[in-house]
């Protein structure tokens, strides 16, 4: 009987493992498909009429059309050109700020730098919004509101970046900054030759979800913003799909579906560099 038993012991492991990895699976597989069935909902109605934005057949009839009614609806051209500038400028300040603080908190000692990366730490846990009115009150007091510049000035010192790239740089042999050091780099040379290049895929993790984050903000360039000069595409878009411009799901759904291409086009192309990156990184 114990021979039996023990022979038996496997297979019920067995089983409750493959349970565990069907579970699992299925789980996955459900989740997949609510993430996106927003997203295949906008697909087929933006290239169907809009009678068909509510009637799932096959056979329905296709069309563009409605991608160029969205552009001609809103000057979703001067959108577009506001959020590609608003994201470059806040990226380039990110990485140039975060860059230097990073490699300070990595590799300087000095006198309270354990405190002052715990209140760096520390900002981690202020939700952006918390700040709505305390920002708006210094921009009024700059005289920056209405501007892109007023959108992307709270966010150019970022305490994910420092964290990120401090972690990525502690993980740099301090031999290769000792070897520069002997062929008489500089700091800052240091920083630029040695430090920068090893971090890359940090930098092109990081850069995606600062992008991808920033495109899609909303609340901060809505309460921030008044005209269509200033506007970025997520607040233009809802403007565009207001009640006062009329409900066409069609046209709505093509609109979004343009609002967001570039950013499924980035994740598409950098998928794999985006998760290796995170996994390099180094966050413990």
């Amino acid at each position: 009987m114990s021979a039996q038993a023990a022979s038996m012991a496997p297979d019920g492991s067995g089983l409750l493992a493959r349970l565990v990895l069907w579970f699992e699976t299925a789980a996955a597989w459900f989740l997949g498909i609510v993430w996106i069935a927003p997203l295949l909902y906008a697909v087929w109605a933006a290239i169907h009429p809009t009678g068909y934005a509510a009637r799932f057949e096959l056979l329905a009839p296709l069309t563009l059309s409605n991608f160029a009614a969205a552009w001609d609806a809103a000057p979703f051209a001067r959108y577009f050109l506001n959020t590609f500038i608003l994201v470059t400028m806040i990226l380039g300040a990110q990485l140039v700020l975060c860059t230097l603080a990073a490699f300070a908190f990595a590799r300087s000692a000095f006198f309270g730098s354990q405190v002052l990366f715990a209140l760096v730490l520390a900002q981690l846990m202020v939700m952006p919004d918390v700040l709505l009115v305390e920002n708006y009150r210094t921009m009024r007091d700059l005289g920056l509101v209405d501007t892109i510049v007023a959108i992307g000035l709270p966010y150019m010192a970022s305490a994910f970046g420092i964290f990120l790239l401090r972690q990525a740089f502690k993980q740099v042999p301090k031999e290769l900054e000792e070897a520069a050091r002997v062929e008489g780099l500089s700091t800052l040379a240091i920083l630029w030759r040695v430090y920068v290049p090893l971090a890359r895929p940090t930098y092109i993790a990081y850069g995606l979800t600062s992008v991808s984050y920033h495109w899609n903000n909303f609340l901060w360039p809505l309460v921030i913003t008044n005209t269509v000069d200033t506007r970025p595409v997520t607040v233009g878009l809802s403007v565009f799909a207001s009640t006062d411009q009329g409900i066409d799901w069609a046209i709505i759904s093509a609109a979004t579906l343009m609002s967001s291409a570039p950013l499924l086009v980035a994740f598409l192309l950098f998928q794999r560099q985006f998760v290796q990156s995170f996994m390099r990184a180094g966050i413990r």
